[in-house]
């Protein structure tokens, strides 16, 4: 078990399923674990759970819908200020919606102000903390789903075609997209000391679905008996942010801990610069331009 002692990690998503086995996991390695949630008093359950399992009090809770870009900045501005540095940023936190397409404070799509928005302005209000780290390493949770993804950038916010699953796919196909691009530029600006990677956790039973309605819900009840575990979910991101022997590779993605190719005609250089330039409009931030 890596030694993450004098460790900061931030887990996004970290109330249930395997976010929470995360940010545990993490913790019981020496981690001061901050968690991001939605819900207080779940945060807060979550909390002194993650405390007893680790035998140490350095598990923090901060409150923020990352679908709501206004508290993911004040989450930001309460990190920025209290802590020196970040070194595991683990953007866990996903959702599948129902059959009505929904929105966020912003009037975004909901499944991508969720999935993607909020993760991607976290990481950018972020980054100063991770710099500040000798070692630091963004794990962005993604899904084989991204295989279904046929993304449509003129359509990006599914005014014209919604579909649960399609929003849900498109938006794990952003997260490789992002980690590829944040990979890319991290190199260009000679930033060595920070690496990213995503990840394919595997089809987990846990709450993670439940909102799904109509054929999205049959599927999910169907596919029950068949999934792994939580604790079995997380071992990929567990180990993204922890072992030393993938310490160095950066902008992979990977599936039952071993690098994997990314198949989608859609991931392609050109297509994550221009969802890096579009996030970097619709979240008003922009960082390694």
């Amino acid at each position: 078990m890596p030694n993450l002692q004098n460790q900061i990690a931030l887990v996004t998503g970290a109330t249930a399923g395997i976010g929470q086995v995360t940010a545990t996991e993490l913790a019981k390695m020496g981690a001061h674990v901050v968690i991001l949630a939605r819900n207080a008093e779940k945060a807060a359950a979550t909390q002194r759970e993650i405390k007893a399992a680790a035998g140490h009090d350095h598990v923090d809770v901060l409150l923020a819908d990352l679908a709501d870009l206004s508290q993911v900045r004040r989450a930001a501005a309460e990190f920025n200020a209290k802590y020196p540095r970040l070194d595991i940023l683990v953007n866990n936190a996903g959702l599948i919606l129902g059959a009505e397409r929904q929105t966020s404070p912003e009037g975004y799509e909901l499944g991508v102000a969720t999935n993607h928005l909020g993760p991607f302005l976290l990481t950018s209000l972020l980054f100063d903390k991770l710099k500040a780290s000798p070692a630091a390493r963004v794990v962005n949770v993604a899904s084989t789903a991204y295989r279904m993804a046929r993304p449509d950038f003129a359509d990006f916010q599914s005014a014209r075609s919604y579909g649960a699953l399609a929003v849900y796919a498109n938006t794990k196909l952003y997260n490789i997209l992002f980690t590829q691009e944040l990979a890319r530029r991290l190199r260009a600006h000679g930033i060595g000391n920070v690496t990213t990677n995503a990840l394919h956790p595997g089809v987990v039973a846990s709450s993670f679905g439940s909102g799904a309605q109509g054929l999205m819900s049959i599927f999910v009840q169907l596919g029950r008996p068949f999934m792994i575990s939580s604790a079995k979910g997380a071992e990929t991101s567990i180990f993204l942010a922890s072992a030393p022997e993938v310490a160095s590779i950066s902008g992979g993605y990977f599936d039952k801990k071993k690098a994997q190719a990314v198949k989608n005609s859609f991931n392609t250089p050109g297509h994550a610069r221009q969802l890096w330039e579009t996030s970097e409009e619709l979240t008003g931030t922009s960082f390694l331009a």
